[in-house]
């Protein structure tokens, strides 16, 4: 039992993770302008790719 909860832990972890990176690399690509349309300020992606990653 103590096994499966790791292992289903991990696997969470491992899941945020890629979905933090993939979300920071995502709007990082993007120019300044791009993110001024979305409404994103560049020093925001971090937060914003951590909250996506915590869903």
């Amino acid at each position: 039992m103590a096994l499966t909860a790791l292992f289903s832990t991990l696997f969470a972890r491992i899941s945020a993770y890629r979905a933090y990176r993939q979300t920071y690399k995502a709007l990082s690509a993007l120019d300044d302008r791009e993110l001024y349309d979305l409404g994103i300020f560049r020093g925001r992606i971090d937060e914003i790719a951590r909250g996506a990653a915590s869903r």
